[in-house]
């Protein structure tokens, strides 16, 4: 039962490095990245507490 096995070609998994391949010209440290998620939450907050009151 053994030779009824098939067998794959071995691989990679599906893993490919990409970051060899392409450098990207724009980068924002976790520090900016986090800050701008920060204020972003605030205006939608702000929005919807001055939006909620505009309504009604």
């Amino acid at each position: 039962m053994a030779e009824d096995k098939l067998r794959l070609p071995s691989g990679q998994g599906g893993l490919t490095r990409y970051f060899d391949e392409y450098k990207s010209k724009i980068e924002f440290s976790p520090t900016w990245v986090i800050i701008g998620a920060a204020i972003i939450m605030a205006l939608i907050l702000l929005l919807h507490y001055y939006g909620a009151a505009w309504v009604q």
